[in-house]
C-alpha cells in the first residue's frame, strides 16, 4: 500500500494536509476576487445615472407582523421621500397585531401621504408574508412595485435612486444590499457576519454572473413583470420569497439589477441560540434552492481551513505562513467590502470579530447541511427540493419523531 506525500523542505504533507491546503488556496482567491468585485461594483455600479427627470408614480408595499425593533422609525423612513408621488400600503394579516397601532400613528403623522392599511386573514399560501403582499397589491394603484421588509430603513433619497435601472425597459426587477443597525452582542456578530461574509459573495456572484436572485431589503418589481411569472401566488409556497422574485424573473428573461444604494436593517435583539436557529434555517433554505452553490461554499471558509491545517501539520511553518495569509487576506476583504463600501459600523468597530463569526458562520453551515425542519414564527414547516414548505401537522411531526 502506498501512501502519496506533497512534500516540502520542512515537513511531508499527508493527503489530508494537502486538500486543506487547497482549500486555503482557493479561500484567498475567493478574498481577492471578493475585494475586486466591492471595488468594481460601487465604482461602476451599472450604467444608469441618476435622472432627477425620471420618477414614475410607485407603490411601496410593507407587508407587517408584529413589531420589530424601532418599528415606528423604520416605517416612517419611507414617508419620508423626495420623491413627487407614491402610496405606501401597508398589509396585515391579524386584526389584533401590535403593528396596526404604528402603521395608523405614521398614518396621522403624515396626513399629506396616500398611506393605506389592509387587514386581511386571506392565505394564498404556506408563507404568511407572501399572503400579506398579495393582500395589499389589491390596493395598488401604480405599474412599478416597492417592497421592502418592515425592518429597513432608509434616507430621503432612496426612492429617486432605486428606481433608476428601471429606465431600460429589459429591467424587470431592482434589488439592494444592506447594512445592520445592531444592539447586543449578538445582533453584532450576526451584523459583522453579514456585512464582511455574505455581501462579499453577493458581489462576487454578480462580477462572475450577474444578479439572479433579490433580497426582501427592497424588490422593485414592474407588475408586469410579477404577471408573467404568475404573481404572488407563484412564490406563495417558498421560504426565501425575495430569492424566487428574482430568479423567476430573470428565468423569464428580465434583467434583474443589484443597486449602489445601500439601505439599513435593524437587527432584533435576542439569544445566541435564537440566531443560530434562524441562520440555520436559512442556510437549509439556500441548500434546498442551490445544492450546487452550497456545497461550494467550503471553498471560501480559509478561516476555518487554515486553522484546521495549522492543527494537522503539528503548527509547522507552512501551516502558520498559510495561516497568516490566508486569516490577512480574509480580514481585508472584510474591511474592503464592509468598512470601505457598505460603511457598516458594527464591521468598523467589531471588525476583529470576523474570524469568530466566520467559525460559527462554518458550524451553521455544516447543520444546515443536514434536515429539512424549521421554525418559523411559532410555525414547524419542511423545506422540500427546491425550497418550498410545507406544513408539517401534529400526526405527521408524531411519524418524523417516531
Amino acid at each position: 500500500m502506498h501512501i502519496y506525500t506533497f512534500s516540502t523542505t520542512s515537513f511531508s504533507l499527508t493527503i489530508i494536509n494537502f486538500l486543506l491546503f487547497i482549500l486555503c488556496i482557493s479561500a484567498v482567491l475567493f478574498y481577492c476576487y471578493g475585494i475586486y468585485a466591492a471595488i468594481a461594483f460601487f465604482r461602476y455600479p451599472y450604467p444608469y445615472p441618476v435622472n432627477p427627470n425620471f420618477h414614475p408614480s410607485v407603490t411601496v408595499l410593507k407587508p407587517i407582523c408584529g413589531l420589530d425593533g424601532e418599528a415606528y422609525e423604520n416605517w416612517a423612513s419611507f414617508c419620508q421621500q423626495k420623491y413627487p408621488n407614491y402610496q405606501i400600503i401597508f398589509s396585515v394579516r391579524d386584526p389584533l397585531d401590535s403593528g396596526i397601532a404604528v402603521v395608523k400613528q405614521i398614518i396621522h403623522d403624515f396626513p399629506e401621504l396616500d398611506i393605506q392599511l389592509v387587514v386581511s386573514d386571506r392565505t394564498i399560501g404556506t408563507n404568511a408574508k407572501v399572503s400579506n403582499l398579495a393582500n395589499g397589491i389589491t390596493k395598488a394603484k401604480y405599474e412599478i412595485l416597492v417592497i421592502a421588509d418592515s425592518d429597513i430603513r432608509v434616507g430621503t433619497d432612496y426612492l429617486q435612486r432605486v428606481i433608476q435601472p428601471l429606465q431600460d425597459p429589459s429591467v424587470g426587477v431592482v434589488t439592494c444590499v444592506y447594512r445592520s443597525i445592531a444592539s447586543g452582542w449578538v445582533s453584532t456578530l450576526e451584523a459583522v457576519r453579514i456585512a464582511s461574509d455574505f455581501h462579499a459573495g453577493v458581489l462576487v456572484s454578480k462580477q462572475i454572473d450577474g444578479i439572479k436572485f433579490a433580497f426582501g431589503s427592497t424588490i422593485v418589481i414592474r407588475k408586469q413583470v410579477l404577471d408573467v411569472i404568475g404573481g404572488f401566488g407563484a412564490i406563495a409556497d417558498y421560504l426565501a420569497d425575495d430569492f424566487q422574485l428574482g430568479y423567476l424573473s430573470a428565468q423569464a428573461g428580465y434583467k434583474v439589477m443589484l443597486s449602489d444604494y445601500v439601505v439599513e436593517h435593524v437587527l432584533a435583539s435576542g439569544t445566541l441560540t435564537d440566531a443560530i436557529a434562524r441562520q440555520i434555517r436559512w442556510a437549509r433554505c439556500i441548500r434546498v434552492s442551490r445544492p450546487g452553490g452550497y456545497l461550494g461554499l467550503i471553498f471560501t471558509y480559509g478561516t476555518v481551513t487554515s486553522l484546521l491545517l495549522l492543527i494537522a501539520s503539528d503548527s509547522s511553518i507552512i501551516g502558520w505562513v498559510t495561516l497568516v495569509m490566508t486569516w490577512v487576506m480574509r480580514l481585508v476583504m472584510g474591511w474592503v467590502v464592509g468598512v470601505e463600501h457598505l460603511q457598516d459600523s458594527c464591521v468598523q468597530k467589531f471588525f476583529w470579530l470576523i474570524p469568530v463569526c466566520d467559525l460559527i458562520n462554518f458550524v451553521i453551515w455544516c447543520c444546515g447541511a443536514f434536515g429539512s425542519t424549521i421554525e418559523w414564527r411559532g410555525r414547524r414547516l419542511r423545506l422540500t427540493k427546491g425550497g418550498k414548505l410545507v406544513e408539517i401537522t401534529h400526526d405527521f411531526a408524531k411519524v418524523l419523531s417516531s
